[in-house]
């Protein structure tokens, strides 16, 4: 039997956790103009890895330390919330902070960060990179 798996940071890599159910898809890479990166155009995303410990994403690519990210903050403070462009969607975004957005962006040489969506977003219809 085929484990199921989950893609907590989209267009990264999958864990094959239980746990990462109530994560999946929880995450995404934002160029800084506010348009969700994939895979088609960065590549290198696919070679992003993920993992669920002690309460935290922990995210690993070739070259960098770790980075890791709480799983579960109250999402309370307006002034990093944001909306990003998923295809045609516009959703609300929660900017996980500078470390982040300097983790990813010396990783892609681009100017982006990782947002989460907001959980007030009831549906992201996530086309295809």
């Amino acid at each position: 039997m085929t484990p199921v798996v989950y893609t907590p940071l989209v267009e990264c890599g999958s864990v094959a956790d239980e746990r990462a159910q109530a994560y999946d898809r929880r995450w995404l890479v934002v160029h800084e103009d506010g348009r969700w990166m994939t895979q088609t155009h960065f590549p290198q995303l696919a070679d992003v890895t993920v993992e669920l410990r002690l309460g935290y994403l922990v995210i690993r690519a070739p070259g960098m330390l770790r980075l890791d990210i709480p799983l579960d903050v109250i999402e309370d403070d307006d002034s990093v919330r944001f909306t990003a462009m998923v295809g045609d969607q516009e959703i609300d975004v929660v900017d996980e902070g500078e470390l982040a957005t300097a983790w990813m962006s010396s990783y892609l040489r681009q100017p982006c960060g990782i947002m989460k969506v907001h959980p007030d977003v009831a549906e992201v219809c996530w086309p295809r990179g």
